[in-house]
């Protein structure tokens, strides 16, 4: 077994684990719109953001199918963006780093909607949707954790042939 890198990892290389999460959460919200009742509705949140983002810059927001997938894809990136910031750095508590990304973003996204006029509703329709919220978004953050543990564990390459 390969010992743990010790040198801080950059945003470039921390892209990779980040997208793990951002994709596992973003699944995981698609998949729970097909069996749950009420759930996390985080697409709502990113067209009703990607609308006034629109208005503001004086634009016409797209509409229907179009502003959903404009949503899903600001979701993945900014999401991918936001979990390397648990693989950036030295390697250490990376799990523990990966659990307190993933539940201060599930918690501010619960908490700050109503305050930037996105409505309550996606996040906290109930309290099941709420815990739910936080709680996927903490998977997330584990989901990069873990797979910058498992870059940190592959073998080194050397280059050589």
């Amino acid at each position: 077994m390969s010992e743990l890198e010790t040198q801080p990892r950059t945003l470039f290389r921390a892209l990779g684990p980040g997208f793990v999460g951002a994709t596992s959460l973003t699944l995981l919200h698609q998949a729970a719109r097909a069996v749950l009742e009420h759930p996390p509705r985080m697409d709502v949140l990113g067209m009703r953001s990607l609308k006034k983002v629109y208005k503001w810059l004086g634009l016409r927001p797209a509409k229907g199918r179009a502003l959903y997938l404009q949503s899903l894809v600001g979701d993945l990136v900014s999401n991918s963006l936001y979990y390397a910031l648990v693989a950036m750095g030295r390697p250490r508590h990376l799990y523990l780093k990966g659990a307190l990304f993933g539940a201060l973003a599930g918690l501010s996204a619960v908490v700050l909607p109503p305050y930037l006029r996105l409505g309550e509703g996606p996040s906290r329709a109930r309290r099941s949707t709420s815990f739910l919220t936080v709680a996927w978004y903490t998977l997330g953050g584990l989901g990069s954790a873990h797979a910058a543990r498992r870059s940190l564990l592959a073998p080194p390459t050397t280059g050589h042939a």
